[in-house]
């Protein structure tokens, strides 16, 4: 086996017990609150093991015991709590194991352009990225930019832009931003726009592209083939409607000058037709 191989595969198992290290902490660490799922043993009572979800004011109801607070205990610390009050008026040792089946009041929502959107729990440290994998990735109409939503202090919904084009193709890891409680991603889902290239390109005809990549003159060119040997690069035509009018107005283009950066290069719109001329000479 070779050694990139092998090292690869030490990577991942590596990354698998980091990941579950991480998971141990979270769910050590963990505050329960309210619409938690908690499965409660009592060893000694078998008959007060029960599945109970924690109430909107932070407690649960246990035969013996009735209501308890639990609000902001973590594991460890419910199930010495427990202990304590069964040992207090029935048992002499009481050993309690609580297991968290749900932790809701720790989930995000993510919404648009995913395969699988929906609400998440949010075990252990998730980004934004990791996230996008557990609801399946991005779909292929996804937009150049998402948007976490968030709940600040002072009750006001915060939005935080992300380009995705630089968090996922540029590697950018600022942009991976770690999910808050109650966090919402948004994934707009692109409109796609057809732009027409007709005349000396090599494959004429409709591209359809995502509004949000803002296609110029060369890029469509270019994803149209290139230009023919026989095409004149100084004569090109740009046919679009007035927004305001919905007259036709032509542009004309020398794309020897935009390759030289004598000129910007030209933002293409919706229904825009490029003819690209053939050569006189």
């Amino acid at each position: 086996m070779k050694k990139s191989v092998l090292l690869f595969i030490a990577a991942v198992l590596a990354l698998g017990v980091f990941a579950q290290e991480e998971q141990d902490v979270f769910v050590k660490e963990y505050k329960i609150g309210a619409q938690d799922l908690l499965e409660i043993t009592v060893f000694e009572l078998p008959e007060l093991n029960q599945t109970v979800r924690v109430s909107e004011d932070g407690s649960i109801s246990i035969p013996l015991l009735g209501r308890v607070d639990i609000e902001g205990l973590t594991k460890d610390d419910l199930e010495k709590k427990l202990a304590s009050l069964l040992e207090e008026k029935y048992l002499k040792k009481a050993r309690v194991t609580i297991f968290i089946r749900e932790y809701q009041s720790k989930r995000a929502a993510i919404i648009g352009a995913v395969i699988k959107p929906g609400i998440y729990e949010l075990i252990g440290r998730m980004t934004v990225l990791q996230l996008i994998s557990k609801a399946g990735g991005l779909t292929e109409r996804a937009s150049n930019e998402m948007f976490v939503l968030r709940e600040a202090r002072n009750g006001v919904r915060a939005r935080i832009a992300i380009d995705l084009d630089d968090l996922i193709n540029n590697g950018n890891q600022k942009l991976d931003i770690p999910l808050q409680a109650n966090d919402t991603v948004n994934i707009p889902i692109d409109q796609m726009i057809n732009i027409f290239v007709f005349g000396e390109v090599r494959n004429p005809g409709a591209l359809q592209v995502k509004m949000s990549k803002k296609t110029t003159l060369l890029q469509a060119i270019a994803q149209a083939g290139g230009p023919t040997e026989g095409a004149a690069r100084s004569g090109i035509t740009i046919k679009r409607k007035d927004r305001k009018t919905g007259k036709e107005i032509k542009i004309k283009v020398n794309m020897k000058d935009i390759i030289k950066g004598k000129r910007p290069d030209i933002e293409l719109r919706e229904g825009d037709v490029v003819f690209v001329p053939e050569s006189i000479f």
